[in-house]
């Protein structure tokens, strides 16, 4: 589905006094949802700023789906409230909710027409989108040179790619996208990663939900995970999956090397991971140190770099998940 947001002829102006660098372009204060018994939402805080390319993620029927349909206006909240561009919007839909575009699950498409009349079709439904506009969104979105061909000879990556353009069409500065490479083969989510990049760079804001962690942790700068409705961690991709001062040595010999280190007051909890790469602190925290130990013991590195943690076990530990399951 394709979120169509309401059509305003006035251009958005921010707030007075506000630096578009460092805006807020998405707050999330307090927020919560409750149907009868069950708290779906429970005080959720977020904020996004201009240029993010943020993840949200949580196992089945943590809230994200219920967040999302609150922020874009399709779910009234039980409590807290929601800003977009420092505007409220359960006084000022009429005014934001066009400032944001989303796409929600599959995205809905005239098969029988081109890529090109299909943008043209929703944008006169919103009231009219330039030539130059349609053309620069195709551009963006890699569908330049296929954009006569109808959309039924559109692979699913390009239809993907379709629908994000649709939700483009009115220039918005918060984009949402409720799992954008569901379903992709590995070269559509290659393109899917590039595009979040170049959406990035433009200046957008990007909300992506996604349940390919490993696609999160190559696209998103930040991330937040929440459980049972409620916000458990909120920070940096760098800063989550950073290792707590540990480092990843492949060489050969792992296992002799790994004995001696034990030996060393800094090194008592080395140990190999999966792959058999040496896992250990540094003679005084520092990389260079552990190298010139280990080459003077005769182990010479192949590599040595900054252990880091994986991004899904990370998600199993706070969400106490067993199946791993993330939507």
């Amino acid at each position: 589905m394709v979120y169509r947001p309401p059509t305003v002829p006035e251009t958005y102006t921010a707030p007075t006094g506000t630096s578009r660098s460092d805006e807020a372009v998405l707050r999330i204060n307090n927020l919560s949802k409750q149907y009868g018994q069950r708290m779906a939402v429970n005080n959720l805080s977020l904020v996004l700023r201009k240029g993010d390319i943020f993840g949200f993620l949580g196992p089945n029927g943590a809230g994200k789906t219920t967040t999302i349909r609150m922020v874009l206006g399709l779910i009234t909240p039980t409590s807290g409230d929601i800003q977009i561009l420092g505007q409220n919007l359960a006084s000022q839909r009429g005014k934001v909710l066009p400032r944001v575009g989303a796409l929600i699950e599959t995205p809905a498409l005239y098969l029988y027409m081109s890529g090109r009349d299909n943008l043209r079709a929703v944008g006169s439904v919103l009231g009219g989108v330039s030539r130059q506009r349609i053309d620069e969104i195709l551009e963006l979105v890699g569908l330049a040179s296929r954009q006569k061909d109808r959309v039924r000879t559109y692979s699913l990556g390009m239809k993907q790619r379709l629908g994000i353009a649709i939700s483009l069409l009115q220039d918005p500065d918060l984009v949402i996208l409720d799992e954008p490479a569901n379903g992709l083969d590995p070269a559509g989510i290659v393109e899917m990663r590039d595009l979040m990049h170049r959406l990035s760079a433009e200046g957008k804001t990007v909300l992506i939900s996604s349940h390919l962690l490993t696609e999160v942790q190559q696209i998103c700068s930040r991330v937040a995970i929440i459980a049972q409705g409620s916000l458990v961690k909120e920070t940096t991709i760098e800063n989550l999956v950073r290792g707590e001062g540990e480092f990843s040595v492949h060489l050969e010999r792992a296992q002799q090397a790994l004995q001696l280190v034990r030996q060393q007051a800094w090194g008592n909890e080395a140990h190999l991971d999966e792959e058999g790469a040496l896992i250990t602190m540094a003679p005084d925290g520092l990389g260079r140190n552990l190298n010139l130990f280990l080459v003077q013991a005769g182990f010479v590195p192949d590599t040595l770099t900054a252990a880091t943690k994986d991004l899904e076990k990370i998600f199993l530990e706070l969400t106490h998940s067993d199946s791993g399951e993330v939507h």
